[in-house]
């Protein structure tokens, strides 16, 4: 059973230090480092602390690229109104407010995702709103720009999401995935915006990077 969410972000500031990403050392976030607990605690005892794994603590390879990119590139949120998809800990919607978004929205499946990208958004002096439900399959009229960083971890989702986002592009939003090359996406009809050395999965000094590309995605 999941702690009450009254006590996440106690349990969050507890089990994290703020530091910030090698590629967006501008932004400070709420992650798991070395120096934490959760860093050596196996399945069993994440389970026993009554969480979920804390994927939206490790700020990953494609969602570094993609912040890096849009923090470099502002014009692309400006004034745009934002969906995070698979948000985490939000590190892509706080870049995109960062850049001046109209308004942003971190939609995750994992509420305590929700919880850290609030706490993140927190942080770095920018407001978001969060959504706790899996949105494959909505039109998203709302938003004009969609963002989705590292979200192809698995073959069947990694295609599925594709094709949401495909679809998304061609009712005219603009979209911006990037991949560290897992091999999972197809990526033979994306536009390649920009390639990036990132640091490997939770590794924390840095120390072995991968090239992560941030595409937009074509209808």
């Amino acid at each position: 059973m999941a702690a009450p969410e009254r006590d996440m972000a106690g349990f969050i500031r507890t089990h994290t230090r703020v530091g910030s990403p090698l590629l967006c050392p501008e932004l400070r976030l709420h992650l798991i480092t070395a120096e934490c607990h959760l860093w050596r605690a196996g399945e069993a005892e994440v389970q026993a602390l009554g969480i979920p794994e804390p994927y939206w603590a490790f700020c990953w390879a494609g969602g570094q690229a993609l912040a890096r990119h849009l923090l470099d590139h502002p014009q692309l949120a400006r004034g745009r109104r934002v969906l995070d998809f698979g948000s985490g800990g939000a590190v892509e919607g706080i870049a995109a407010a960062r850049a001046g978004a109209a308004c942003v929205l971190a939609v995750d499946i994992d509420p305590w995702a929700a919880e850290a990208a609030r706490m993140n958004a927190a942080l770095n002096g920018v407001a978001l709103s969060t959504a706790t439900r899996d949105p494959i399959g909505e039109g998203c009229e709302e938003h004009e720009l969609v963002l989705a960083g590292d979200v192809a971890y698995e073959p069947a989702f990694a295609g599925r999401v594709l094709a949401w986002l495909r679809s998304l592009a061609g009712q005219g939003r603009e979209v911006l995935l990037a991949d560290p090359g897992r091999g999972y996406l197809a990526t033979a009809d994306l536009e390649a915006l920009a390639n990036l050395r990132a640091p490997a999965d939770v590794d924390d000094d840095a120390r072995h990077l991968r090239e992560t590309t941030v595409y937009r995605v074509r209808p």
